[in-house]
């Protein structure tokens, strides 16, 4: 796996130091966090369960083994991890059948970016075929690869999803603007040793040294990105 030991900070051919962009799904491009929840919810309803609101922050952002396995505890469900799984995936896919819903300033972004040819990743915590269902609605030509949660052996909040994105694009960690809308994918992406933007969704991200808060994507285009990734001589 790529070291996360920042390397010195060089300019590229186009001069620019930012070498790629690695872009979160759920509630970053897609307006979907709501969906998960709403179906987790209707999901434990029909096994005799109430969840509680609290648990939502708990969930959100994670892992589907992560989150199945904290609701099942939490509840007592007579249900395992993998057959829970198979049911939100498949609600899921159900729910974003007819449209995928775009969160505000995606379009403009990722039109910017496949415009200017800039490096493009799609990682995640869902499933593959979750992923492949959502790309045909933002054009998987935008991306040149997606990493998905039942992908790595370690999602997040681990660094390895950003770590293989950047690899796979050839770009080191310290390079590369990650784009996130969550506490756990925050944390990804700052162990990875990435330059975040987080742009929250769901729950609150605290600030910190290095990473940048801001209100939606509307605020966020690539003369914005560029200037996160300082040039050294």
């Amino acid at each position: 796996m790529t070291s996360t030991v920042p390397a010195p900070v060089a300019r590229t051919a186009d001069g620019h130091a930012l070498q790629a962009v690695l872009l979160d799904m759920d509630g970053t491009l897609v307006d979907t966090e709501g969906f998960w929840w709403e179906i987790e919810v209707d999901v434990f309803a029909e096994l005799g369960h109430r969840l509680e609101e609290s648990w939502r922050d708990v969930v959100v952002g994670g892992p589907m083994t992560r989150s199945a396995a904290f609701l099942i505890e939490s509840t007592g469900a007579a249900v395992t991890i993998g057959e829970l799984s198979v049911l939100l995936n498949e609600r899921f896919e159900a729910r974003i059948a007819d449209q995928v819903p775009m969160m505000p300033g995606a379009e403009r972004l990722l039109a910017e970016l496949a415009r200017h040819n800039v490096p493009t990743a799609l990682v995640s915590a869902s499933h593959r075929r979750v992923i492949d269902r959502v790309l045909r609605a933002l054009g998987p030509e935008r991306f040149a690869l997606s990493v998905a949660g039942d992908e790595v052996a370690r999602t997040k909040p681990h660094p390895d999803p950003y770590l293989l994105a950047a690899r796979a694009l050839g770009a080191h960690p310290s390079r590369c603007a990650v784009i996130e809308d969550t506490a756990t994918g925050v944390a990804s992406a700052e162990a990875a040793g990435c330059r975040v933007v987080a742009v929250p969704s769901v729950g609150v991200i605290a600030p910190a040294p290095g990473r940048t808060i801001v209100r939606s994507l509307e605020d966020v285009d690539l003369p914005f990105l560029r200037s996160l990734i300082t040039p050294m001589n």
